[in-house]
């Protein structure tokens, strides 16, 4: 019995990205958030049907998508593109790094949870 990751791996990147090594809008972070707007998957490749699929389910990192999938993150950024072009995902930028939260109003709070326990 043949191992189905084995079999995908048979199919050369370039074919699944129509031989672009990069994708159309270099607008794409690893920690960059995409999730599906369209139902329709009609006509896309089958690679493109199951990130659409994944990406029904919420939204995910471009990361988390290229892991799901078992693709190179540049593959997945070529598909995710596309799918951006045709309007089928949407992304958002990865939440900004914010400050450290204030040590002192952290202990204030644990100290208040603990005095009324």
């Amino acid at each position: 019995m043949t191992d189905p990751r084995r079999e995908r791996a048979l199919v050369r990147p370039h074919v699944v990205t129509g031989g672009r090594a990069h994708p159309s809008r270099n607008t794409f972070d690893v920690v960059t958030v995409v999730m599906a707007t369209r139902e329709n998957v009609a006509g896309l490749s089958p690679e493109k049907r199951r990130l659409m699929e994944l990406c029904r389910g919420g939204a995910l990192s471009v990361a988390e998508v290229a892991a799901h999938l078992s693709l190179p993150i540049s593959v997945t950024k070529v598909l995710l593109s596309d799918l951006v072009d045709s309007g089928h995902i949407v992304t958002h930028a990865a939440v900004p790094y914010t400050t450290r939260p204030d040590i002192k109003l952290l202990k204030d709070v644990l100290d208040g949870l603990r005095a009324r326990l």
